[in-house]
């Protein structure tokens, strides 16, 4: 197998609040957004991360890009720990590492022109590109992702959601990075968009050898997309296997109801098929249950599930839980129709 390009390991992201509303605490108390994440992406695979809003998936995005401090260890090629990194230092690497971030209007400046936007990365770590050379290159990247070349000099707000999506993902592919994060880059868009943007990822990945990282929170649409998934819960990785494996067969109790509530295109399969509920709400992270931080929600839970954090198994199939195993109608809930 070859080397991972990259590699991490112990990711913790820990954000310190010294105040409720106008009120101060008497001690500043802890927010465990992302709590001893592992995993390695392989050049040209594509990693999904599913989990409910609030579960630390876009953190733990910004964390590998310097955008949030972080713990621990994001080894890159086999040789550099990128959390290890001064800004400056960080630098030389954000041409290898690009990300499309979730709302596609407010991520483009709207003074700036498509052509100047989709320029900006290439004139930050390519200088000494002439300006016929940025301007040719940005036509030839436009056309790639199905912008009209023809458009370079409007401005984002005369576009629509999944042409500005367009835009951004131009923008990062502009500097032919090595791997790109995805942070939810169709939540924001109508369905019949959703399909249009993720073809055009699958399509580029595969003509440009990109790894991905790719986030969202559709379980369908990660399935289209990755061959690996990784499933947080409050920060934590609670599954993580191929694509296969985890739709065909969850082990995990809240992936089998996360798949439970993914809507099957077959009407009678639909009536059919058994929902597994989760009881309560997401807990908060500044006080995190003891033990499994499912144990709250979990229909399995035992009192051992409270005193010991399950650790996540090794192999191609990763499971943190107690007692892993399939639940009834899990399978057929999720099967295609």
């Amino acid at each position: 197998m070859t080397e991972p390009l990259l590699r991490v390991e112990d990711l913790r992201v820990t954000f310190e609040l010294k105040r409720a509303g106008d009120m101060p605490w008497t001690k500043p108390r802890l927010l465990h957004a992302v709590s001893g994440v592992n995993f390695e992406l392989f050049p040209g695979e594509t990693l999904g991360v599913v989990g409910e809003s609030g579960c630390g998936k876009s953190t733990l995005a910004r964390a590998l890009i310097q955008m949030v401090p972080a713990t621990g260890r994001a080894v890159w090629q086999g040789k550099t720990d990128l959390l290890s990194l001064s800004r400056r230092e960080m630098l030389k690497y954000r041409a290898d590492i690009q990300m499309v971030f979730q709302d596609p209007l407010a991520s483009l400046n709207p003074r700036m022109t498509v052509g100047q936007i989709i320029a900006e990365p290439l004139k930050v770590h390519k200088p000494d590109l002439d300006r016929e050379e940025v301007k040719t290159r940005v036509k030839k990247m436009m056309d790639r992702v199905g912008l009209l070349p023809n458009q370079i000099n409007r401005y984002p707000h005369e576009f629509s959601g999944g042409q500005c999506q367009r835009i951004g993902i131009a923008r990062a592919l502009i500097v032919e990075p090595k791997l790109l994060i995805c942070d939810e880059p169709v939540s924001a868009l109508d369905v019949s968009i959703q399909a249009q943007v993720i073809n055009l990822l699958a399509e580029l990945q595969r003509d440009l050898g990109l790894a991905m990282i790719f986030i969202a929170h559709d379980l369908s649409v990660v399935k289209h997309i990755s061959d690996r998934v990784m499933v947080l819960y409050l920060g934590r990785e609670m599954e993580v296997a191929t694509s296969r494996d985890l739709y065909a067969e969850p082990q995990h109790p809240y992936t089998q109801a996360l798949l439970s509530a993914v809507p099957i295109p077959d009407p009678v399969a639909e009536r059919a098929k058994v929902m597994i509920p989760l009881e309560g709400d997401l807990p908060s992270p500044l006080s995190p249950p003891s033990g499994c931080v499912f144990r709250t929600r979990c229909p399995r839970a035992e009192a051992r599930c409270a005193d010991k954090v399950p650790e996540l198994t090794l192999g191609d199939h990763g499971v943190a839980c107690h007692f892993p195993g399939p639940m009834i109608g899990a399978r057929r809930a999720v099967e295609p129709a």
